[in-house]
């Protein structure tokens, strides 16, 4: 059995959930990479890391995420960590009145049978040793995004599910929480993001460039290292300011008249 504590962490091969494995792997965790497809991603991930392995699931596959977390116990003893960041199809853009019923039926199952399957399956492990920390990914989108009904309502959903999952796992000395990122430039985003909405987003950032997946990869990593241990059931924002420097260019005055 293995005597580091264990990060399970999905959707690992790319973007904010390698930058995340790799940040845990750094802080001492023996980190399970998993991975949909890309395997030769996961496994370079999992080699950068070192004390870690990458692990094929489909977790919106509930005997797959079974296979996956028993295979996981059997070999370690223990699931320390859940970082749910697998990544979903893209949403259905455009109004409401363009968006089928089953592509927005699709996201939403997408969105949540992850984080449902993996916890489902996690939380009784966590249990045995009255400890854990679990993580979800959500997205800034879930408070508003003009054109997206679909990407809005799937992550607001997640948020909601992670409050949920805090209430019922709070008393085992399990904390709950999201990481809300505004826009992140990963290889999911290449496609999308062109050079003109990378400067938007860099120039309403603290740092003046866009989010980056380690920009994520910390604040994911302090929540579950101990530093937060007394945080849970929260949905904290990581936007880089944005909405802030949004005023502040968009026609809000950087100064108000003082009162007389």
């Amino acid at each position: 059995m293995n005597s580091k504590q264990v990060a399970l962490v999905s959707g690992a091969s790319r973007g904010i959930g390698a930058a995340t494995a790799r940040e845990l792997g750094r802080l001492g965790y023996h980190v399970i990479v998993n991975y949909l497809r890309d395997a030769e991603s996961a496994e370079l991930v999992a080699k950068q890391i070192g004390a870690a392995q990458a692990i094929q699931a489909d977790v919106t596959d509930e005997a797959q995420v079974t296979t996956l977390v028993d295979r996981v116990v059997a070999e370690h003893g223990r699931i320390d960590v859940l970082v749910g960041n697998a990544h979903t199809a893209a949403p259905p853009f455009g109004p409401l009145e363009h968006v089928p019923w089953e592509a927005f039926a699709a996201k939403m199952s997408d969105e949540l049978a992850g984080v449902y399957h993996l916890t489902r399956r996690v939380l009784p492990v966590m249990r045995q040793r009255r400890s854990g920390r679990i993580v979800y990914v959500s997205a800034t989108a879930a408070e508003l995004i003009i054109g997206s009904p679909a990407q809005s309502t799937a992550k607001a959903a997640v948020n909601a599910f992670a409050q949920q999952v805090a209430g019922e796992a709070i008393r085992d000395g399990i904390t709950v929480n999201a990481v809300a990122p505004g826009a992140v430039g990963t290889d999911a985003t290449a496609e999308v993001f062109t050079d003109g909405i990378r400067r938007h987003f860099g120039d309403r950032s603290v740092t003046g460039t866009m989010l980056r997946p380690q920009d994520l990869a910390r604040p994911i990593a302090a929540l579950v290292d101990g530093a937060f241990a007394t945080v849970t059931g929260q949905v904290i924002r990581i936007d880089g300011g944005y909405p802030l420097l949004s005023q502040l260019l968009d026609g809000l005055p950087a100064q108000f008249p003082t009162a007389s």
